[in-house]
């Protein structure tokens, strides 16, 4: 039996209709009772209800966490998943949180436990396509990758996490070592299989991934954007440490809750693209990578990954392609990579 925490999420509650949809029946939880109980029963499984100081792991072999943002939740769920010998999954993006679990590999190892963050868009491409190319070159000392999303939308959940992090500006893997820089602090053209675009560094979490899974020491990950949206980045920067402030976020908190997310028609019409480069000196080596639309693709690659968890468990901590392999991309339907 598994449980999905978050499951009256936007993101939660789609993973939780398809694992029905293909016969799974997991404990569905979160916070809410008024939320979950009527799902739950519509559905046909099994529900509780609890806050994160009061976990309810019961029976349970795996938990796939889907309540952010991650910064907040991941640390409480992950330290009853180890007391409790429960393999833990999320879909996290956020940097700070793959770096605090791959810190707990010892301590997973020891009680038995895998945890395995990350396990929806943009991680598990991102993460396969690193992988892929750290093959081609395996002497690699520069790893750049980037996406592309058409007409992109994002929910409730996914503008809180951003928001969560607006005060770090943005950051890159320079020497090994995460560091620091200004928001859209490289802006290039990227030449992905749609199309070149302008795209600008972003501080997500295949900053910390990439390098865990590869070893590459210089990681950039951007993200394609109007030359418009450039700017008014850019202006932005002044205007951080005002938005860092607490009572700030938490206006925007209140904003991003009028926010749903891409509607069924939108989710399977849309596309996302991806662009990796590896380089050591004037060699490089690209590819390019298209998967469906980011939501649609996460409530895929989730139910698959906690599929093969709950078949092979592997104590310790993991990047996605570490735990599931390289491949593992090219299994959800949907994936093309030339």
């Amino acid at each position: 039996m598994w449980l999905l925490y978050g499951a009256n999420g936007y993101t939660g509650e789609l993973i939780a209709r398809e694992a029905v949809r293909r016969g799974e029946r997991p404990v569905l939880a979160g916070r809410s009772a008024e939320k979950i109980e009527p799902l739950a029963r519509e559905l046909g499984c099994d529900w509780r209800a609890f806050d994160l100081d009061a976990i309810d792991l019961t029976g349970a072999q795996a938990v796939l966490h889907c309540a952010g943002p991650f910064s907040r939740t991941s640390e409480p769920m992950i330290t009853a998943c180890l007391a409790a010998g429960v393999h833990y999954l999320d879909i996290t993006g956020e940097i700070s949180v793959f770096e605090s679990i791959m810190a707990r590999n010892d301590e997973a190892v020891r009680r038995g436990v895998m945890l395995l963050p990350g396990v929806g868009f943009d991680v598990v491409p991102t993460d396969c396509l690193a992988a892929m190319l750290k093959e081609k070159m395996p002497d690699a000392e520069e790893l750049w990758l980037a996406f592309y999303s058409p007409r992109g939308e994002i929910s409730r959940g996914t503008l809180k996490t951003m928001i969560e992090g607006i005060g770090d500006g943005g950051a890159i893997r320079r020497d090994g070592k995460i560091v620091r820089v200004p928001m859209a602090w490289d802006v290039r053209e990227i030449p992905f299989s749609a199309g070149t675009r302008t795209a600008m560094t972003i501080p997500w979490g295949d900053v910390s991934t990439a390098y865990h899974t590869t070893g590459i020491p210089n990681i950039r990950v951007y993200n394609a954007a109007s030359p418009r949206a450039v700017k008014r980045v850019k202006r932005l920067r002044m205007l951080l440490p005002i938005l860092a402030l607490r009572p700030i976020r938490s206006l925007l908190q209140k904003f991003a809750d009028r926010r749903t997310g891409p509607s069924e028609e939108n989710r399977n019409k849309g596309r996302m693209y991806l662009w990796g480069r590896v380089a050591r000196g004037d060699r490089e080596i690209t590819m390019t990578m298209s998967t469906p639309e980011g939501y649609l693709f996460t409530v895929r690659s989730s139910l698959d990954a906690i599929e093969r968890v709950l078949q092979n468990p592997k104590p310790g901590s993991y990047t996605p392609s570490r735990a599931l392999g390289k491949d593992f991309v090219n299994t959800i339907s949907g994936v093309d990579v030339p």
